[in-house]
């Protein structure tokens, strides 16, 4: 089991960035979406009941996602692998500014989770083990800053309209960000705390696959956060009505998709 501790600061207020992630991450859903593949959405409703952490954060949105990589990973796996091995199954409870996402598949059993904890504050990444683990656990997690403007983007990921470095925000006058310490420079900021734990029992290859899971979590950290902040001028001004709004809009086009012999993102073959 591999536990990191990912920080990643932006140039927004957590009240902000509650309408940002939420629009970031159905604006992606539409977009990896397609030819038998995808996001399903299978619920996304209120929950309310047993606290989350440390007492707090008991009531908020609960969405289970099931995502479809079919033709997402080389022909050789699809060729040997059983149906329900290429599938992720997410599960979130959000009482932002908390929040909880666990990822299963259904073909490992307990033998793969993913869980991800994010806190999210008005602070440039300073906090000092903000999930109050237990100080030996503390010990042995590694802390990694990610850094939206300054950190390498896999080519594949590089756009110029998603380049914080590039672009400037017409409705609030954000941007474009540059040079080290950037953060030092800009207000609001805060900071998004992602605890991540990856759990991969197969022998053989557990060291490798875990370390996998987190390079590829740090990648989707980086573009996605970059997204977000570029995005700032399409959900800038948003109510959280109107994310509920386009999240139900996006649940139908997703199911739309899913059935359709539309292909979107990478075939590999």
């Amino acid at each position: 089991m591999l536990t990191k501790e990912y920080r990643i600061t932006l140039p927004l207020s957590v009240e902000e960035y509650h309408v940002g992630q939420l629009y970031g991450v159905a604006e992606m859903s539409k977009r990896e979406t397609g030819g038998g593949e995808g996001v399903e959405v299978v619920a996304n409703e209120p929950f309310s009941g047993q606290p989350l952490f440390h007492g707090a954060y008991s009531s908020g949105q609960y969405t289970y996602k099931i995502y479809y990589l079919k033709k997402k990973v080389p022909l050789f796996i699809r060729m040997l692998a059983p149906e329900e091995a290429l599938q992720i199954h997410e599960k979130s409870w959000n009482a932002y500014p908390y929040s909880r996402t666990v990822y299963s598949n259904p073909f490992m059993k307990s033998n793969f989770h993913l869980v991800i904890e994010s806190l999210h504050t008005n602070d440039a990444g300073t906090t000092e083990n903000i999930h109050r683990l237990p100080a030996e656990q503390w010990r042995s997690t590694s802390v990694v800053h990610v850094d939206i403007v300054k950190d390498p983007v896999n080519p594949t990921d590089y756009q110029p309209e998603e380049d914080p470095s590039k672009v400037t925000s017409h409705k609030t006058g954000r941007g474009p960000f540059q040079g080290t310490r950037w953060w030092e420079k800009v207000q609001p900021v805060m900071t998004c705390y992602k605890l991540v734990t990856a759990d991969f029992r197969w022998f053989g290859l557990q060291a490798r696959v875990e370390r996998h899971i987190h390079d590829f979590e740090r990648r989707l950290f980086l573009k996605f956060h970059r997204q977000v902040v570029c995005w700032l001028d399409q959900w800038y001004g948003l109510t959280l009505d109107d994310i509920r709004k386009l999240e139900d809009d996006t649940q139908e086009a997703l199911q739309r998709q899913i059935e359709s012999g539309e292909v979107r993102g990478t075939v590999v073959t």
